[in-house]
């Protein structure tokens, strides 16, 4: 095993049609579960233009995953079947367990200046707990404390940096989750869990993720927003080009357990599917008692 993770798999987020018509664009999804588990998805629904996302995300359903959604400008207000209510504003993070079932809807609006747009992140459940009880964590920007080191400013989420711990704990994936802005010519580097799933989502400026040389990436320019796998390893390094880099960091421990997709449910086998959409159909969907 090496020291530095390298780079393991590069690409552009693709723009994609969502919701009731959001335009967004995936950094990765369906056909990539295997390679970025025990993640399954991850959106970038950031936009200016209120007319290409206030249709929002109408009433839908999920079970057997976690959705994070974690927002940088603008608020989302959201709803459930449960009478569950709220607002996630600018630098929230909302962690929604859908468990054994949730219908839900997330309705976006923009700043004064129309600005709106933030993260979507889909975690798989494993399989004891496909079928647990919903639950919400919503977090408030005051919550998410920062750590400041050596032209690095990283919002902690989830996990842990130096003496600093994230609010979110007690998740089975032992996920990290953090908002990385570096300085120009800055360099991060952060121990890493071996056999871990290591991503990072660079939404700006540009950065080399693999400062042991041993790819041939080089710098990685954001563009509209690019995702960066990295291979297994001791520990992430990244360098930040000459005007800075700004990027989600994230990892957890794979699952490696059978996946049955379809849309916004995930189970273990196909039958569990086929039963998920039979419960839909016939009014049981939605389980709990809260």
């Amino acid at each position: 095993m090496t020291d530095v993770r390298g780079v393991q798999f590069v690409a552009a987020a693709r723009p994609t049609l969502e919701g009731a018509g959001v335009h967004l664009r995936r950094a990765f999804g369906f056909g990539k579960e295997t390679l970025f588990d025990p993640f399954l998805l991850l959106d970038d629904f950031r936009g200016d233009d209120p007319a290409l996302y206030r249709a929002g995300f109408p009433w839908h359903p999920h079970r057997g995953i976690e959705t994070i959604t974690y927002m940088l400008e603008g608020e989302v207000d959201h709803g459930d079947s449960l009478g569950n209510t709220g607002t996630i504003r600018a630098g929230d993070v909302q962690w929604m367990t859908a468990g054994s079932g949730i219908i839900h809807q997330e309705m976006p609006r923009g700043d004064a200046a129309g600005r709106m747009g933030g993260f979507q992140l889909w975690a798989n459940l494993t399989a004891r707990l496909k079928m647990m009880e919903p639950r919400y964590r919503g977090i408030t920007a005051a919550e998410i404390p920062t750590f400041e080191a050596d032209g690095a400013q990283v919002r902690v989420i989830c996990g842990r940096l130096g003496d600093v711990s994230g609010p979110v704990h007690d998740v089975v994936i032992e996920p990290e989750y953090f908002d990385v802005a570096l300085a120009g010519g800055a360099f991060w580097r952060h121990p890493t869990p071996p056999g871990h799933t290591v991503f990072a989502y660079l939404f700006e400026g540009a950065a080399r993720f693999d400062t042991g040389g041993r790819d041939a990436h080089g710098m990685i320019a954001a563009g509209g927003g690019t995702i960066v796998l990295l291979g297994d390893g001791e520990a992430a390094a990244v360098e930040a080009g000459d005007e800075g880099a700004r990027f989600l960091f994230v990892s957890g421990r794979p699952l490696r357990e059978p996946i049955a997709w379809r849309g916004p449910v995930v189970m273990n086998t196909r039958e569990e599917l086929d039963q998920a959409w039979r419960d839909l159909d016939t009014g049981i969907f939605v389980r709990s008692r809260l």
